[in-house]
């Protein structure tokens, strides 16, 4: 079964056997951007409201629940085998946990559209990558200087020949960290999972439900329960959950099943340009002139590190 995974969601999809959508692929794949893209205006709305912890534990739980829901329909089961879930546990860490936190992190301090923009890095972080991990990833010289490229366009995003004046630091290298740790991941669970027999239904839905245990540890740890529940930051947080990390991966591995992961995975591109339009929009963020010239050259870049590359196979969680 081929994958391919999402930057947005952290978790792989896989392609199987579905019947007839209603919907036709282009209205999905319009819809699966559009969630995606507003993932980074949620994201920063629900930090107005709650700690970035609470932000990332509201969302793995909206999350959990709806793929928990379509389980229920589906009638599946969450996968068996202690290796299994070790392994889950750890792919749930450097997917959803560890990146989810980051990112709502990084929005502290820097815009939703710079966020947007740094997850798109994430492609030339597993192109890297891969070519010391994975020794089935043969380098081009098209993808080499597609991840060059990628890079200028990085550094022109972030106005490096200004020496990166008004730029909150921390924030970006947070942002910049969450998407290196989506391929790391990817990596992770093509070693340690490929052919476990089990569904991509159920290995999404057992690795959320690892993150949220993960974060409902770890976030009474560093946060005091909220005063009170403010109710946008709270509505941005459930649609954070619900529509960006549960609602969209059914509706991407359906894509992939139908349309074949080279066409899914275009999703990417749309992310920073709608992250960007909702930034400004609805937000009011300013761009840079930099800006969105620098995430045309990154984009264009990662395109070129996806250039003459196999379709992966194996399960992924």
């Amino acid at each position: 079964m081929s994958t391919v995974t999402s930057a947005a969601t952290g978790t792989p999809a896989l392609a199987t056997a579905a019947s007839r959508p209603r919907l036709d692929w282009r209205l999905r794949f319009g819809a699966l951007s559009l969630i995606w893209g507003f993932s980074f205006l949620f994201i920063k709305v629900g930090t107005e409201g709650y700690a970035p912890f609470q932000v990332t534990l509201g969302r793995l739980v909206f999350g959990t629940a709806v793929l928990a829901a379509a389980m229920a329909v589906k009638r599946q089961r969450l996968p068996r085998g202690a290796r299994t879930w070790r392994h889950l546990a750890v792919a749930a860490f450097l997917l959803n946990a560890l990146p989810f936190s980051l990112f709502a992190y990084a929005e502290l301090t820097i815009p939703s559209t710079l966020a947007g923009i740094c997850n798109a890095t994430s492609p030339l972080w597993g192109m890297a990558l891969s070519l010391v991990a994975l020794s089935e990833d043969r380098p081009t010289r098209v993808r080499f200087a597609g991840l060059g490229l990628g890079f200028v366009g990085v550094l022109t995003v972030l106005g490096a020949w200004e020496g990166f004046h008004g730029l909150d630091v921390t924030g970006t290298l947070m942002a910049l960290l969450a998407s290196l740790s989506y391929p790391i991941g990817w990596i992770y669970v093509r070693r340690t999972l490929a052919g476990t027999g089990d569904s991509h239904l159920a290995m999404t839905g057992a690795q959320l439900l690892l993150a949220t245990a993960q974060l409902a540890v770890v976030t009474p740890l560093f946060t005091s329960f909220p005063a009170h529940f403010a109710l946008v930051p709270l509505l941005a947080v459930a649609a954070l959950g619900a529509l960006g990390t549960g609602l969209a991966v059914l509706v991407q591995y359906g894509l992939v099943a139908e349309v074949g992961p080279t066409t899914a995975q275009m999703v990417t591109y749309f992310i920073p340009v709608i992250a960007a339009a909702a930034g400004v929009a609805v937000l009011g963020e300013s761009l840079r002139w930099s800006t969105p010239v620098g995430a045309v050259i990154v984009l264009a870049g990662a395109a070129l590190t996806q250039a003459g590359q196999r379709p992966r196979r194996g399960a992924a969680g």
